[in-house]
């Protein structure tokens, strides 16, 4: 590790060695970001998969690269000062403490691991010169960074309300039955949270921070042959008393993406196209406090503030990633963020489980054992043989 950074401080423009552990859907769509202009300073070097597969060994000539079969033998090769991480979740843990433990550089995709459990381990292996950062990509989309400055702008006042309705991601079951890992427990540590809404639990966390306390609703296997959650409402409570809701489907068509953020001072609102900033002018606080008019309420003034540039969520992370290595960039998503969106995922499976109210934090130990409990009863199924029309671009929302 010492001399992979001091060869890095000495030779700022020698390009990154990146590994890439996992060669599925969305392992080689970070390949074609990385072998394009979207990603500088960063060459592939190596990549793995657990098969010598046809396609993957298409892939490695393609790349001109050596296939490994076994990560181990990638990270040990020498060949790499980083590794990204694109293979199914169960395998997050074991592989990114390998990583971690070999001195690389580690860039995983969502979420961070099974649990916070799980994400707290590989944490507390990051040693202090390793770059570690998560594929949270939606935080770099145009939206939500303008939400986000917004927010923090503190233009909207104290928070009141919070409610994302997020039903827009509906799978068919061909998408569960190509797969030997999705939407089982011990694949996957759940379904819909930690796959589709991980990213959308996380925006909402990032802008409107962790709630206090969380009830979830869950219903297991409800539109598809799976064990896992499918369909998911959860009710928080924040700690200055401001509510909020969460709901996440993936057996709704066509389904909803509405995110509102009300506060004080007025309320962002987007339908999925257009995001709206209301203003009060005053402040509801001080109109309720101040008017005579009995039916009355602040006036407002509504303006279309939808962004219209365009962005390669998934190279903008990349790039960030190879940056913080070779100039101690800011990470946009540093892993250690990634426990924030974990542990509410987490806590909307107890609660469902349970019928609690689970209090954040929690004591992620407690947690592990009552997922550990599921896996237990849970094997991976035996994939279809299906040759299913796969259209990555159509899985983003």
């Amino acid at each position: 590790m010492g001399s992979t950074m001091s060869s890095l401080k000495n030779n700022a423009i020698s390009p990154i060695r990146l590994g890439v552990i996992g060669l599925g859907n969305i392992g080689q769509q970070h390949i074609g970001h990385i072998r394009s202009d979207a990603v500088n300073n960063c060459a592939i070097t190596a990549v793995s998969s657990r098969s010598a597969s046809d396609s993957a060994s298409y892939i490695a000539a393609e790349i001109g690269v050596e296939h490994f079969t076994d990560y181990r033998e990638l990270v040990d090769s020498g060949m790499c000062d980083a590794v990204l991480i694109a293979t199914p979740t169960m395998s997050h843990l074991e592989m990114g403490l390998y990583a971690l433990d070999k001195g690389l550089h580690v860039l995983m995709e969502k979420p961070l691991g099974l649990s916070t459990a799980e994400g707290e381990q590989l944490l507390a292996a990051r040693g202090p010169e390793q770059v570690f950062a998560l594929m949270l990509n939606q935080r770099v989309a145009p939206v939500f960074a303008t939400m986000k400055t917004v927010i923090d702008a503190g233009t909207l006042g104290e928070l009141q309300r919070t409610h994302w309705t997020m039903t827009n991601w509906f799978r068919p079951e061909v998408y569960f039955q190509v797969s030997d890992w999705r939407a089982t427990w011990c694949g996957e540590g759940g379904g819909l949270l930690l796959n589709q809404c991980i990213h959308n639990i996380d925006i909402f966390q990032w802008l409107c921070g962790v709630p206090v306390s969380v009830q979830g609703f869950c219903g297991f296997g409800k539109y598809h042959d799976i064990e896992v959650e499918d369909e998911a409402t959860a009710y928080f409570e924040y700690s200055n008393g401001a509510s909020g809701t969460f709901v996440g489907s993936t057996g709704e068509a066509p389904g909803v993406n509405r995110l509102e953020v009300v506060g004080d001072k007025g309320m962002l609102s987007f339908d999925g196209e257009q995001l709206l900033l209301t203003e009060n002018l005053p402040a509801t606080s001080d109109y309720n406090r101040e008017t005579d008019n009995m039916f009355g309420q602040p006036d407002k003034r509504e303006t279309d503030i939808t962004p219209t540039d365009a962005v390669n969520q998934h190279a903008v992370v990349i790039n960030n990633f190879v940056n913080a290595i070779l100039n101690q960039e800011p990470l946009i998503a540093p892993a250690a963020e990634g426990i924030d969106s974990l542990s509410i995922a987490n806590a909307i499976l107890w609660s469902a489980w349970s019928g609690d109210c689970i209090t954040l934090p929690f004591d992620s130990q407690d947690y592990q054992q009552a997922l550990n409990k599921k896996i237990k009863h849970s094997t991976l199924r035996k994939k279809a043989d299906i040759k299913a029309n796969i259209d990555m671009e159509a899985s983003y929302r």
